[in-house]
């Protein structure tokens, strides 16, 4: 059995959370995504109201 283990660094910035790959910060970026996301959190909170004026 070998004992060759890899030990983490404390506090260093590879220990706190993983790296976006490039298809994330793509769509993070992305108008198309943004803008479906933004009707359909609109058409959300207008069920909401809508229901509740009613």
């Amino acid at each position: 059995m070998s004992k060759n283990k890899e030990k983490t660094i404390p506090y260093s910035d590879s220990s706190y959370a993983t790296k976006p790959t490039k298809f994330v910060k793509f769509l993070r970026v992305c108008f198309i995504k943004q803008l479906f996301h933004f009707f359909h959190l609109n058409l959300k909170i207008m069920r909401i109201v809508v229901g509740g004026h009613s």
